[in-house]
Protein backbone atom coordinates (compact mmCIF):
# COMPACT_ATOMS: atom_id res chain seq x y z
CA UNK A 1 0.00 0.00 0.00
CA UNK A 2 1.52 3.64 -0.74
CA UNK A 3 1.00 5.97 2.09
CA UNK A 4 1.41 9.68 1.49
CA UNK A 5 3.43 11.94 3.87
CA UNK A 6 3.15 16.29 3.30
CA UNK A 7 4.91 18.59 5.65
CA UNK A 8 4.58 22.89 4.90
CA UNK A 9 7.23 24.94 7.39
CA UNK A 10 4.19 27.33 8.31
CA UNK A 11 0.94 26.40 10.28
CA UNK A 12 -0.89 29.54 8.77
CA UNK A 13 -2.70 29.60 5.44
CA UNK A 14 -0.15 31.44 3.40
CA UNK A 15 1.42 27.64 2.58
CA UNK A 16 -0.85 25.02 1.33
CA UNK A 17 0.19 21.02 0.75
CA UNK A 18 -2.16 21.33 -2.36
CA UNK A 19 0.72 21.00 -4.55
CA UNK A 20 2.23 18.37 -2.50
CA UNK A 21 -1.49 16.41 -2.19
CA UNK A 22 -2.01 16.72 -5.76
CA UNK A 23 1.67 14.93 -6.83
CA UNK A 24 1.14 11.84 -4.24
CA UNK A 25 -2.29 11.30 -5.36
CA UNK A 26 -1.11 11.03 -8.85
CA UNK A 27 1.25 8.75 -8.20
CA UNK A 28 -1.28 6.54 -6.84
CA UNK A 29 -1.79 7.35 -3.44
CA UNK A 30 -5.11 7.10 -2.17
CA UNK A 31 -6.81 10.51 -0.41
CA UNK A 32 -7.45 8.60 2.89
CA UNK A 33 -4.08 7.71 3.48
CA UNK A 34 -2.49 10.69 3.25
CA UNK A 35 -0.49 12.83 6.40
CA UNK A 36 0.27 16.07 6.93
CA UNK A 37 2.42 18.24 8.88
CA UNK A 38 2.03 22.11 9.33
CA UNK A 39 5.54 22.83 11.21
CA UNK A 40 9.10 23.70 10.30
CA UNK A 41 10.99 21.16 9.04
CA UNK A 42 13.47 21.32 12.17
CA UNK A 43 10.99 20.87 14.50
CA UNK A 44 10.70 16.96 16.42
CA UNK A 45 7.29 17.63 17.51
CA UNK A 46 5.35 16.27 13.85
CA UNK A 47 2.44 14.61 15.16
CA UNK A 48 1.47 13.51 11.62
CA UNK A 49 4.98 11.92 10.70
CA UNK A 50 4.74 10.41 14.07
CA UNK A 51 1.25 8.43 13.17
CA UNK A 52 2.16 8.00 9.78
CA UNK A 53 5.21 5.95 10.58
CA UNK A 54 3.55 4.31 12.69
CA UNK A 55 0.61 2.97 10.69
CA UNK A 56 3.40 2.00 7.97
CA UNK A 57 3.17 -2.19 7.73
CA UNK A 58 5.54 -4.28 5.99
CA UNK A 59 4.87 -4.36 2.26
CA UNK A 60 4.25 -0.73 2.27
CA UNK A 61 5.46 2.22 0.63
CA UNK A 62 5.73 5.73 1.88
CA UNK A 63 5.75 8.23 -0.55
CA UNK A 64 6.59 12.34 -0.42
CA UNK A 65 6.56 14.79 -2.82
CA UNK A 66 10.22 16.02 -1.98
CA UNK A 67 12.73 14.09 0.40
CA UNK A 68 13.17 17.31 2.27
CA UNK A 69 10.10 17.25 3.74
CA UNK A 70 10.69 13.75 6.14
CA UNK A 71 13.93 14.30 7.91
CA UNK A 72 14.73 17.73 9.96
CA UNK A 73 18.59 17.06 8.71
CA UNK A 74 20.23 14.14 7.01
CA UNK A 75 21.15 12.20 10.00
CA UNK A 76 17.70 12.41 10.77
CA UNK A 77 16.53 11.60 7.12
CA UNK A 78 19.41 8.61 7.16
CA UNK A 79 17.18 7.32 10.71
CA UNK A 80 13.97 7.30 9.30
CA UNK A 81 14.95 5.52 5.72
CA UNK A 82 17.03 3.26 8.09
CA UNK A 83 14.28 2.27 10.24
CA UNK A 84 11.62 1.78 7.90
CA UNK A 85 14.22 -0.99 5.93
CA UNK A 86 14.51 -2.34 8.50
CA UNK A 87 10.75 -2.68 8.86
CA UNK A 88 10.64 -3.85 5.15
CA UNK A 89 8.96 -0.47 4.05
CA UNK A 90 10.13 1.23 1.07
CA UNK A 91 10.74 4.65 0.64
CA UNK A 92 9.86 6.47 -2.29
CA UNK A 93 10.22 10.56 -3.13
CA UNK A 94 8.70 11.66 -6.28
CA UNK A 95 10.54 15.06 -6.95
CA UNK A 96 14.01 13.47 -6.72
CA UNK A 97 13.08 10.18 -8.31
CA UNK A 98 14.71 8.20 -5.23
CA UNK A 99 13.22 4.63 -4.73
CA UNK A 100 14.81 2.37 -1.97
CA UNK A 101 13.21 -0.59 -4.20
CA UNK A 102 15.70 -0.29 -6.87
CA UNK A 103 19.60 -0.24 -6.62
CA UNK A 104 20.36 2.72 -8.00
CA UNK A 105 17.97 4.59 -4.55
CA UNK A 106 20.19 1.92 -2.28
CA UNK A 107 23.13 3.35 -3.86
CA UNK A 108 22.16 6.76 -2.88
CA UNK A 109 21.18 5.97 0.89
CA UNK A 110 24.58 4.64 0.60
CA UNK A 111 26.12 7.48 0.05
CA UNK A 112 23.78 9.87 2.04
CA UNK A 113 24.94 7.90 4.96
CA UNK A 114 28.84 8.09 3.81
CA UNK A 115 28.18 11.86 3.42
CA UNK A 116 26.47 12.25 7.02
CA UNK A 117 28.95 10.44 8.56
CA UNK A 118 31.79 12.69 6.76
CA UNK A 119 29.91 15.66 8.21
CA UNK A 120 29.55 14.39 11.74
CA UNK A 121 33.69 13.91 11.65
CA UNK A 122 34.33 17.23 10.29
CA UNK A 123 31.79 18.90 12.85
CA UNK A 124 33.56 16.84 15.42
CA UNK A 125 36.91 18.06 14.10
CA UNK A 126 36.12 21.80 14.52
CA UNK A 127 34.45 21.15 17.76
CA UNK A 128 37.64 20.20 19.14
CA UNK A 129 40.05 22.74 17.19
CA UNK A 130 37.64 25.47 18.69
CA UNK A 131 37.63 23.52 22.50
CA UNK A 132 41.81 23.95 21.91
CA UNK A 133 42.51 26.91 20.77
CA UNK A 134 39.75 28.58 23.44
CA UNK A 135 42.10 26.35 26.06
CA UNK A 136 45.49 27.59 24.82
CA UNK A 137 43.97 31.27 25.34
CA UNK A 138 42.98 30.28 29.37
CA UNK A 139 39.18 29.87 28.83
CA UNK A 140 37.56 26.66 28.47
CA UNK A 141 35.76 27.03 25.70
CA UNK A 142 31.72 26.42 27.34
CA UNK A 143 29.00 29.27 27.34
CA UNK A 144 29.71 32.01 29.82
CA UNK A 145 27.45 32.09 32.76
CA UNK A 146 24.38 33.98 32.84
CA UNK A 147 25.17 34.43 36.34
CA UNK A 148 28.35 35.28 38.00
CA UNK A 149 29.40 34.60 41.26
CA UNK A 150 29.08 37.92 42.43
CA UNK A 151 25.34 38.65 41.05
CA UNK A 152 25.04 35.42 42.79
CA UNK A 153 25.77 36.48 46.42
CA UNK A 154 22.95 38.97 45.96
CA UNK A 155 20.62 36.45 44.99
CA UNK A 156 20.97 34.32 47.77
CA UNK A 157 20.94 37.07 50.21
CA UNK A 158 17.52 38.16 48.56
CA UNK A 159 16.18 34.47 48.87
CA UNK A 160 17.20 34.83 52.35
CA UNK A 161 15.33 37.68 53.48
CA UNK A 162 12.43 36.30 51.37
CA UNK A 163 12.25 37.99 47.88
CA UNK A 164 10.45 35.22 45.31
CA UNK A 165 13.03 33.81 42.14
CA UNK A 166 10.39 35.35 40.38
CA UNK A 167 11.12 38.80 41.25
CA UNK A 168 14.85 38.36 41.12
CA UNK A 169 14.70 37.16 37.46
CA UNK A 170 12.33 40.24 36.23
CA UNK A 171 14.99 42.14 38.16
CA UNK A 172 18.25 41.00 36.38
CA UNK A 173 16.08 39.82 33.62
CA UNK A 174 16.62 36.31 33.14
CA UNK A 175 14.84 33.23 32.87
CA UNK A 176 13.40 31.43 35.83
CA UNK A 177 15.33 27.95 34.84
CA UNK A 178 18.28 29.44 34.61
CA UNK A 179 18.48 30.82 38.23
CA UNK A 180 17.15 27.64 39.48
CA UNK A 181 20.01 25.80 37.37
CA UNK A 182 22.23 28.18 38.75
CA UNK A 183 21.45 27.38 42.67
CA UNK A 184 21.41 24.14 42.01
CA UNK A 185 25.01 24.12 41.07
CA UNK A 186 25.94 26.39 43.49
CA UNK A 187 24.70 23.24 46.10
CA UNK A 188 20.83 24.57 46.78
CA UNK A 189 18.64 21.31 47.28
CA UNK A 190 15.54 20.90 45.00
CA UNK A 191 13.47 21.68 47.83
CA UNK A 192 15.57 25.16 48.59
CA UNK A 193 15.56 25.90 44.87
CA UNK A 194 11.90 25.02 44.40
CA UNK A 195 10.20 27.29 46.79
Amino acid sequence: MLIGYMRVASADDRQSVDLQRDALIAAGVDARHLHADKVNGVRDDRPGLKFCLAFLRSGDCLVVWKVDQLGRSLTHLLTIINDLKQRKIAFHSLTEQMDTTTAQGELFFSLFGALAQYERSLLQERVNAGLAAARRRGRKGSRPRAIDPEKLEKIIGALHIGSSKASICRTIQIPCSTLIDTLARAGWNAAQVLN
